[in-house]
């Protein structure tokens, strides 16, 4: 590979890292916009905590957990304890192909953290409106900083299921799927927002102060998934990324109108919300296979994770657990279909490639459950995990941060 070719391919990268950072904008307005006013400032403080925190801990510990050298019994990391921080590179940090044929060293390092901050982004959004500050941050500092990397490893590192012919292109499991089973953990001990169940159990909808602002977090995020799937095909390839940005591009079409139009057929009223959402969801179910799937397979795979979304968010409310903004809908549910997804579909489809998908997502299922309890009773037992009645009344901006996000204008 000559230069320039090398040097096309890193500024790709780098392109792609922007966009993946530009996500957290869509994160923060999705979140806002679909909760109440009077808790704004405490989500964007969250969100604004996640992408700072989560790039130092992944500099500090995860990075090195993710890639290391070698592991023991193909399971744990060997730099398991290697808490220096992130390793001198073997290379001098200029266009060195002893590292990669694609990428520098540091490029490398900021496209994965800004995947790493995501997993937390996700569990943001599901505990808003209730959860203290502090546990928020604890849990999201040990998520990241540990779980995510370690399960990383397993197949982006070179570890036991890359070994098995697990397949995880941009990660449908490995990021999206591992940020949604701590969501879930997280709502379960945290219990649902005051108001959101009646006294029989009845759903209560608590509408989102902003739809607006919501809706623009979703096209945000749609735009940030082009760098996402994008950048994972790791080079400028035109083929290899021409492709895979068009199936992406798709999935999140078919999404979006397969959730609008399974939600309207259920429940008889077009929803922008189930569309929004539905839009993510094709989006999230794409991420395991993008390189792999056809344009029709693409559009298949988007409109069942739309329809998937639809049904989940009914799930969710049935089981009373509370997820304001649908991430356990979208991330959890249509990140373990779309994995699935790849040994239905695509250049890789067969019994024995599902197979081993659905191994992947149950081990990794498992290990994310295991792990965020264990996380979960610490950070509990140290911060505790609910603010009081009255702070959730009242709304965590002035509990927490004692401030309010649109002065002089405050509707409870």
């Amino acid at each position: 590979m000559n230069i320039e070719i090398l040097t096309t391919n890193n500024v790709w990268m780098m392109v792609c890292t922007a966009l993946v950072f530009f996500m957290h904008l869509g994160f923060s307005l999705l979140e806002i916009g679909l909760t109440r006013q009077k808790n704004t400032i405490n989500i964007l403080f969250k969100n604004f905590f996640v992408i700072t925190a989560g790039l130092l801990i992944y500099c500090f510990v995860g990075f090195n957990l993710m890639y290391p050298g070698s592991f023991i019994g193909g399971i744990i990391p060997d730099y398991f304890f290697d808490l220096f921080g992130l390793s001198a590179p073997l290379v001098d940090g200029n266009l060195d192909l002893t590292y990669s044929e694609g990428y520098t060293y540091w490029t490398d390092f900021l496209f994965q953290g800004m995947f790493a901050a995501t997993a937390a982004t996700i569990v943001s959004g599901a505990v808003a409106e209730r959860i203290k500050l502090s546990s928020f941050m604890l849990f999201a500092t040990l998520y990241v900083g540990v779980v995510y990397p370690i399960v990383g490893s397993w197949k982006w590192g070179a570890g036991f299921l890359d070994g098995w012919g697990f397949y995880d292109f941009a990660g449908s499991t490995l990021v999206h799927s591992v940020g949604g089973w701590a969501a879930l953990i997280v709502i379960y001990f945290l219990g649902a927002r005051i108001g959101k169940f009646s006294a029989d159990g009845k759903s209560m909808a608590l509408p989102g102060h902003n739809l607006p602002l919501a809706s623009a977090g979703v096209l945000i995020l749609w735009l940030g998934w082009f760098g996402f799937n994008g950048g994972s095909v790791l080079s400028a390839d035109p083929a290899l990324t021409s492709l895979t940005l068009v199936t992406t591009c798709l999935a999140a079409a078919a999404g979006g109108v397969g959730a609008a139009v399974f939600s309207n057929i259920l429940y008889k009223n077009y929803d922008l919300t189930m569309f929004m959402n539905g839009i993510l969801g094709g989006l999230v179910s794409i991420t395991a296979g993008a390189d792999l799937m056809s344009p029709t397979e693409a559009i298949i795979i988007g409109a069942i994770g739309g329809v998937v979304v639809v049904f989940a968010v009914s799930l969710i409310d049935r089981v009373k657990l509370d997820d304001p903004v649908g991430a356990i809908a979208v991330h959890l549910f249509c990140g373990m279909w779309g994995t699935l997804a790849v040994g239905l579909f695509g250049a890789m489809a067969g019994f024995d490639q599902f197979m081993i998908q659905l191994a992947g997502v149950g081990i990794i299922g498992a290990f994310s459950v295991i792990m965020a309890i264990l996380l979960i009773k610490i950070v509990s037992a140290i911060c505790g995990l609910r603010v009081d009645k009255e702070e959730e009344m009242n709304g965590l901006d002035l509990a927490e941060h004692g401030m309010d996000a649109y002065a002089d204008f405050r509707i409870k």
